[in-house]
């Protein structure tokens, strides 16, 4: 009953306490998570330290938020998440543990997986045991992720798997993964798909980093040969991935605006090419007095201002059912071009510095690195141009675009070899 809830405030004081003893304040980091300055050694220290902070929160009852009581949560409302989220400003979290194992991962779980694999799989994340990734895009089908050929062949009460994913952020110091695979040849593309979960570390699977040209190796590609599951990881029916799948895809470009998700107010990686970051680097320059810089740095501010208005009205909509749940694509594609847009801004205001630096360029050092890097932002969660595609078609109800290989056997739609075909 809602008259038995906690209240919000109440919540908030208990937070603010909680996180006040417990927590130290959050590091400071460089302003793009993609520079690949970290060591391997120091990655794992920090991994391990957010599977920590994740445990005290699930001791503490700040855990799960809005996740049922029945699998270890909280059963409290996005209000609540957000109050814990306001006090959390300027104190570390466990950020590995979001985006994507709470979302889209446990909130998959949550609306498609059966009893048995929440009562396994959400208290273990939720206490920080379980990190999980999505294999999802693959190197033949890009944005068009109901072309995958990763194949599951059933065999007796399991499941073979042989294939390649990839672009899989984290997957080498991840524990579980939620895969998408093909399991029927002989139907279009999007009906003969199924979800699948498993360890990422079962045998026949290779986990392989790609070194960015920024010497980050975040992503990695994984080569799934002969993985052996039981018939209990598959997700929802045989043949039914694209009902998950859809929503899987909703709940990504959801991403930190997720009701599941604990996440300190600003932390967002939109929020490091801000107004005030354009402002430091500007004055790092000598350049607060000249027009088209401070133009610049009011372009950039006006973004985020935009951007978290937009981001609360998107949100407040799709939760009282104003707006189409596929409203979520409208935030993702102002996202991804807005921070595009203040990367090059940053880039600009940092000048030559941003391309050759030394450690007394201060903030406008390393700007070059994001330039190069920028478009990764329309690219991950979903690319733009697809975001672009949902807005037309499933909110503004126009004309579906024109799919020649929709009704066609997917065993018919011409497409480029590749190892993983069978």
């Amino acid at each position: 009953m809602a008259s038995d809830l906690e209240s919000v405030e109440s919540f908030r004081e208990r937070a603010r306490a909680f996180i006040r003893k417990n927590l130290r304040p959050a590091a400071h980091r460089a302003a793009s998570v993609m520079r690949g300055e970290v060591s391997d050694e120091v990655e794992l220290a920090e991994v391990a330290r957010e599977r920590e902070v994740q445990r005290l929160f699930f001791d503490a009852g700040f855990a799960g938020v809005c996740v049922p009581r029945a699998y270890g949560g909280q059963g409290l409302t996005p209000a609540h998440q957000r109050a814990l989220n306001a006090e959390l400003r300027g104190y570390e979290y466990p950020s590995r543990a979001q985006v994507p194992t709470f979302t889209p991962c446990l909130a998959v779980l949550l609306e498609f997986g059966s009893e048995e694999q929440k009562q396994k799989h959400v208290p273990a994340i939720l206490k920080g045991e379980e990190l999980w990734m999505q294999f999802l895009s693959e190197p033949s089908c890009g944005s068009d992720v109901a072309g995958a050929i990763t194949t599951a062949v059933k065999k007796g009460d399991e499941w073979v798997l042989n294939g390649q994913k990839t672009w899989t952020t984290g997957a080498w110091w991840s524990d579980w993964g939620m895969c998408l695979a093909r399991t029927n040849w002989d139907v279009s593309k999007h009906s003969g798909l199924t979800v699948f979960i498993f360890p990422i570390k079962s045998p026949g699977i290779e986990v392989r980093r790609i070194e960015m040209l920024n010497g980050s190796k975040e992503f990695c590609e994984e080569f799934l040969t002969d993985v052996h599951i039981p018939d209990s990881y598959r997700i929802g029916g045989v043949d039914n991935g694209w009902t998950v799948g859809s929503r899987w895809m909703f709940y990504e470009r959801m991403g930190r605006n997720s009701p599941l998700v604990t996440m300190p107010e600003g932390t967002a990686r939109a929020s490091t090419n801000n107004g005030a970051k354009m402002h430091a680097i500007a004055r790092s320059g000598g350049l607060l007095d000249d027009p088209k810089a401070r133009e610049l740095i009011g372009e950039a501010h006006a973004l985020q201002l935009v951007g978290d208005a937009l981001r609360g009205r998107v949100a407040q909509g799709i939760m009282t059912r104003t707006l189409s749940d596929q409203a979520s694509a409208i935030y993702r594609l102002f996202a991804g071009l807005s921070d595009a847009r203040r990367t090059t801004i940053a880039f600009e205001l940092a000048g030559s510095a941003a391309a050759t630096w030394t450690e007394d360029d201060g903030e406008r050092a390393q700007w070059g690195i994001d330039f190069l890097m920028r478009q990764a932002g329309c690219i991950g969660g979903g690319t733009t141009e697809i975001a672009c595609n949902v807005i037309a078609e499933r909110v503004l109800n126009m004309p579906r675009e024109a799919t020649p290989d929709r009704e066609v056997p997917f065993r018919e739609v011409p497409r480029s070899r590749s190892k993983s075909d069978k």
